[in-house]
């Protein structure tokens, strides 16, 4: 097969600035190319990229986006006008991947492939306007359910397939691990750091001095982070708890961040964003490190993570929400590293059927169904 595959505005692939998506498909193509189809990427350009070039077997197409902005219809016009560019330059193909808001409306001949739309968050209202689209293809069964919820008239046409892990699971796990709770994201208001940190002050001072507190990402808002303001707020916050809390920063380069995770025990995700998270990489990275993750109860995370068995789980709409998570991560930590590290193993087990050849299978399983004739 010929496919396409159209990632967002915003950020570019290689993943030089993240991106959960862009991580995510960079290594989707390099897989489908490795089963002998032909892809081409379209991303926005880098100075550090050229605007045309080939990796692994990938031919990558470069578009002119611009950085993230914090306004939702600046960003929603951003999007228009880069999807208006790649539009314009876009190849023949069977499948046409779209990450995008706008080219799924645009796009409305099936000369440049058939539209596959990639629905990587929660949706804002689009759903309706995608109906004349081959497939609406979901990243956890709590997003399906909110595509069919907003337009019903496309249920037929929504598949669920995960993320898929970027990168392939070590035939070891590390035992030699710090007693340290990670966070792996970005350092938004979304992501219920506030909320975690608020929470520390209420563990007992043993168990808080035992730990280590590791927050990596970005807190820049062109790469997705809550600012400047946001991040000293939480370093404030940090300080009250007690906690002994170190800020890395922004960890792009992959072999620097799995050490991260290997170093780790405990992964945490306090993620507060109701309607925005879809399918977390960053959690199921972890677990495939060995980490036991510790979740909000967002229903994405209901996928993989089985509250006391490949995980723990707080919930973040408790009526002291604080308290509540303090006493579920007490119940964590206070297991001991060893049973820690059982449940890491079995989280890592859990993981592993979203190991990339398996997903990338079920993608060209699903791409091939949509063109029968052929």
């Amino acid at each position: 097969m010929k496919i396409t595959i159209v990632l967002g505005a915003f950020f570019p692939v290689p993943p030089l600035m993240g991106g959960a998506v862009e991580k995510v498909w960079f290594a989707l193509g390099q897989e489908f190319v490795r089963r002998g189809h032909t892809v081409v990427q379209v991303s926005r350009s880098h100075p550090e990229l050229p605007t045309t070039e080939t990796i692994a077997g990938v031919r990558h197409l470069r578009v002119r986006g611009a950085s993230q902005p914090r306004s939702i219809l600046w960003l929603k016009w951003l999007d228009l006008l880069y999807s208006l560019r790649v539009g314009r330059m876009l190849p023949e193909a069977d499948i046409l991947v779209t990450n995008t808001f706008w080219l799924p409306i645009l796009t409305r001949t099936t000369k440049r492939g058939l539209v596959y739309v990639h629905v990587g968050r929660g949706p804002k209202g689009q759903m309706r306007f995608y109906s004349h689209v081959a497939r609406l293809c979901a990243v956890s069964h709590a997003i399906a359910e909110e595509i069919v919820a907003e337009a019903p008239q496309v249920r037929a046409k929504v598949r669920v397939i995960p993320n898929p892990l970027p990168f392939r699971m070590d035939q070891t796990v590390r035992s030699a691990r710090e007693q340290t709770i990670l966070f792996v994201g970005r350092v938004h208001p979304e992501k219920g750091l506030a909320l975690f940190l608020r929470a520390l002050s209420h563990l007992p001072a043993a168990m808080l001095a035992a730990w280590k507190i590791r927050i990596v990402g970005p807190h820049e808002t062109h790469l997705g982070g809550g600012g400047a303001a946001f991040l000293r707020e939480l370093h404030a916050v940090g300080k009250r708890s007690g906690a002994r809390l170190e800020w890395p920063g922004q960890i792009f380069d992959p072999e620097k961040l799995a050490e991260q995770y290997r170093n780790s025990l405990v992964f945490a995700y306090p993620s507060v964003a109701e309607t925005g998270e879809a399918f977390g990489v960053a959690p199921i990275e972890a677990m495939a490190c060995g980490c036991a993750p510790f979740v909000s109860n967002l229903a994405c995370f209901r996928d993989y993570i089985e509250d006391g068995v490949t995980g723990f789980v707080f919930d973040q709409r408790a009526a002291e929400p604080e308290k509540h998570l303090a006493t579920r991560l007490a119940d964590l930590l206070g297991l001991g590293p060893e049973q820690i590290m059982r449940i890491g193993a079995q989280a890592r087990a859990k993981v592993a059927q979203f190991d990339l050849a398996t997903v990338a299978q079920r993608y060209l399983e699903d791409f091939a169904s949509l063109r029968p004739n052929k």
